[in-house]
């Protein structure tokens, strides 16, 4: 069975306050008599489901054409939290009984909704749990908000842990559907050499 956890991308997607929605441009169409029908997209390559690139947070940082695809790609954990709005997740708010030991985790905390808008109080991620994840050699984290940080924060330090931790991030995931548990994680960025991000089409598959 697959779980498509990638948000539909129609100009109504919200995006960052302040970064460029979708929209297409036709240049051709058969409609009108074209041999073809042909687009322009132009939108942030923060748009939806997207993975970040280490260089959107670090001067130092990796590209996303850089990233290594195995990332992307792989057994995943779906990990179910219960957190208020505007809180940090933290290793408290792990579920009992859960032991995370894959390589690829996604967080599903239902604090953002895309058909809502953009909203501003969604949870976030505590560096320390970024870092506990890390010395369990975790490479990949999701989590279904716009970022891995809070809105209003500025230090950025759960992005900052992903960093020192050697993390890739994924942004902008849909969970509301999906049981918790193990799965495939199909959810490759495009190679846009130097780019600090690239839209994804996550996908889980479950795993017999």
């Amino acid at each position: 069975m697959l779980y498509d956890i990638t948000p539909p991308i129609t100009p109504a997607l919200p995006v960052w306050p302040g970064d460029n929605a979708a929209t297409r441009e036709v240049l051709m169409h058969m409609d009108k008599g074209d041999t073809v029908t042909l687009s322009t997209l132009r939108a942030t390559v923060h748009l939806g489901a997207h993975a970040d690139a280490p260089n959107h947070y670090a001067k130092d940082g990796r590209d996303i054409a850089a990233q290594p695809l195995e990332r992307y790609i792989g057994p995943c954990q779906v990990v179910r939290i219960s957190i208020a709005r505007g809180e940090r997740i933290g290793a408290r708010h792990l579920p009992k009984g859960v032991d995370i030991s894959e390589k690829r985790v996604l967080f599903a905390t239902n604090t953002y909704d895309h058909a809502q808008g953009f909203t501003t109080d969604f949870a976030a991620l505590e560096p320390a749990l970024i870092d506990m994840l890390g010395a369990r050699d975790v490479a990949t984290i999701g989590i279904d908000t716009p970022s891995v940080d809070l809105f209003d924060s500025k230090d950025l330090p759960a992005h900052a842990a992903m960093h020192r931790n050697d993390i890739a991030i994924l942004e902008g995931l849909i969970l509301r559907d999906v049981p918790p548990g193990r799965y495939e994680l199909i959810a490759p960025p495009l190679a846009l050499v130097g780019f600090d991000a690239s839209p994804v089409r996550a996908v889980l598959r479950t795993i017999d």
